[in-house]
């Protein structure tokens, strides 16, 4: 389809600020290549999974909507080329960032992707809804957070998926201490002056509260990266307890973690603590809010959300009851399974690599081993736990099985529980 360029209605003082700093520096870096991003999506069981993580309930929607709110320099082009039978919508204030996704929907051919320059808070000018839609980096960057996720409401279907990220506030800490000692020294986004910032954090102290964030972002020290994280006029972060209650007063409610095991006292080193069984007595939310503190070291919240309308239960998984039986486990094709140097009575260890704690890592046992063989993304878990381990070991396989959905190694399809 044609790529459209509408101008947005006018913005208050400080949205414009935003849009001229993204034309200055644009973020994330620009891409002349999504031929990586295209060999992993020929894996048919990326977008399965992917599907899954929205709507476990349900079979891959075909020709769906996708709406990727502040599209910046290659994803919604990234999206188009993943999803070459849905329609992508890609909105930007950034001129600049939305020339860059153009080059790459005219290398490759992307007839599926349309791409406006226009704000969030003014997604209703579509006057249509969307399957998904995909806001990553942006919301806490708006003047009024609020405002665009109550727009972003608005434009999603009844049934749709949202996926959101927003920065968090305690693993921040040390990016918001040399925020404050930019603007008091008064650091500009200019080349010379981000290698000068950039040389004063490499010869802080490996205590400071920035050490660990500059150790875990594998492109903070790219002039771009740190204007966006040190020198960005517009910046809001959320602990889970605020974006718990931001959800609720904007019309939606949290669906899932994108990655859960970081938040649940269950998983990890977290298990081993004394109060593991008295954070799994708390309801969901208070466990998130309570691990997040333990952890103190998150940077982002990524998860998806629903409207508070959607008919009928949005996230069906459940391991109470019988309905877990006709679960079909399929494993997230970003993770490892390890079979060297591996710790004392294990078979092999899972990773995640999308985790960034080592403590998720999850040896298991030669009879695990083979119950996590069985799993081909076909079989149901009953079908599995039968064909692994017989009669004698099925509880500690279903058990097992849980585990592997906690620790983020495999998603449901759950179609066949209703």
């Amino acid at each position: 389809m044609a790529c459209e360029d509408a101008e947005a209605s006018l913005l208050p003082d400080s949205a414009a600020d935003v849009r001229a700093f993204y034309e200055r520096h644009p973020y994330p870096a620009p891409l002349e290549s999504l031929d990586q991003h295209r060999e992993l999506y020929r894996n048919p069981d990326r977008r399965r999974a992917l599907s899954l993580l929205l709507w476990p309930a349900e079979k891959p929607r075909t020709q769906r909507k996708i709406l990727v709110a502040g599209c910046g320099t290659s994803q919604a082009a990234a999206h188009a080329m993943r999803e070459p039978d849905a329609h992508v919508m890609g909105i930007d204030i950034s001129e600049t960032s939305l020339r860059h996704t153009r080059d790459l929907q005219q290398k490759y051919s992307l007839r599926n992707l349309d791409l406006r320059r226009l704000a969030i808070e003014e997604v209703g000018q579509f006057a249509q809804e969307f399957d998904e839609i995909v806001c990553t980096g942006v919301l806490h960057h708006l003047p009024d957070p609020d405002r665009g996720l109550r727009a972003l409401r608005g434009a999603l279907k009844r049934d749709g998926a949202m996926h959101v990220m927003v920065y968090a506030v305690y693993g921040r800490a040390g990016i918001y201490m040399m925020q404050e000692y930019c603007r008091l020294v008064g650091v500009r986004a200019n080349e010379e002056e981000l290698q000068n910032i950039a040389d004063v954090i490499g010869a802080l102290s490996d205590d400071h509260p920035i050490a660990g964030v500059a150790r875990l972002a594998k492109d903070f020290r790219r002039p771009d990266a740190l204007a966006d994280a040190l020198l960005h006029p517009q910046d809001h972060a959320y602990t889970v307890t605020e974006l718990y209650a931001w959800l609720k007063r904007c019309g939606l409610s949290f669906a899932r973690w994108f990655e859960q095991a970081p938040y649940l006292p269950q998983c990890g080193a977290i298990a081993g603590m004394p109060h593991a069984a008295r954070l799994r007595g708390l309801p969901p939310p208070q466990q998130h809010a309570a691990v997040e503190l333990l952890r103190g070291t998150m940077t982002r919240h990524n998860f998806i959300a629903y409207r508070d309308d959607r008919a009928g239960e949005g996230n069906p998984i459940a391991f109470d009851g019988d309905a877990w039986r006709a679960y079909v486990p399929l494993r997230l094709p970003w993770t490892l399974c390890i079979r060297e140097r591996l710790p004392a009575g294990a078979a092999a260890v899972l990773i995640n690599r999308a985790h960034t704690y080592p403590d998720l890592a999850l040896p298991i046992n030669s009879e695990e081993a083979c119950v996590f063989a069985a799993i081909d993304g076909k079989r149901t878990i009953e079908e599995i736990l039968w064909s692994a381990v017989g009669s004698d070991g099925t509880e500690r396989a279903r058990r097992f099985i849980e585990r592997l959905w906690d620790y983020d190694q495999i998603v449901f399809d759950a179609r066949g529980s209703k």
